[in-house]
């Protein structure tokens, strides 16, 4: 039988600490670990928004086709701002008399506060008094961000409940998608940071009672 060689290792090239060939990999590592950072970081952003935005589509109405800005702040503070509360109440009441919090109860408690400071500022979401980002908002499948950049995106805040900023007009496309093609609809193209003064008639004055969470 002919003898089969054994496989010799290749000998791994050691470079001295202080030269410039171990200066330029020590860079090149950084970078690939910022750059893996990063992606996980708007990867992170992207799941955050994806869950804001599926729990605003299952709070709206069903049978409406956009809500007037008084109703949107309504949603906002009942429905939004208020999700936590009964776990919170639960954690509580868990609770011996005299025993330090626990890390749920912190973390729930941080999380109100981040969401009624974010309201007080500016909080950002799908345009929900505009008709056609309502109608576009409920094909969404929940899951897909890429969907999300067709919606127009607006802010708005408890301080200046009568403002609303305009973040982002709205993709005609999904984000991935090419050949764009011009919409058609007449949508007015606004400035990204625009202050619009809304006067919508016919407010919608839903009950939260009605509104799924």
């Amino acid at each position: 039988m002919p003898r089969v060689k054994p496989q010799q290792k290749t000998a791994e090239r050691i470079f001295h600490p202080l030269s410039r060939k171990a200066g330029q990999l020590e860079r090149e590592t950084l970078r690939k670990a910022k750059l893996a950072a990063q992606v996980a970081k708007r990867g992170k952003k992207k799941t955050i928004q994806a869950d804001r935005y599926a729990f605003f589509l299952h709070a709206l109405p069903p049978d409406i086709e956009s809500l007037s800005l008084a109703d949107l702040h309504e949603l906002i503070r009942e429905v939004w701002l208020t999700r936590h509360d009964l776990a919170l109440e639960e954690e509580q009441a868990s609770r011996r008399r005299g025993r330090p919090k626990s890390t749920k109860e912190d973390k729930l408690e941080e999380a109100k506060r981040r969401d009624a400071e974010e309201y007080a500022t500016g909080l950002e979401l799908p345009d929900l008094t505009d008709a056609r980002t309502v109608r576009l908002f409920r094909q969404w499948d929940g899951s897909d961000v890429n969907y999300l950049s067709i919606l127009r995106l607006i802010r708005v805040s408890g301080t200046h409940p009568d403002v609303i900023h305009v973040a982002r007009v709205g993709r005609d496309k999904p984000a991935g998608t090419s050949d764009r093609q011009p919409s058609g609809d007449g949508e007015m193209e606004v400035d990204k940071e625009e202050a619009l003064r809304v006067s919508r008639p016919g407010s919608t004055m839903l009950s939260m009672d009605e509104i799924p969470v």
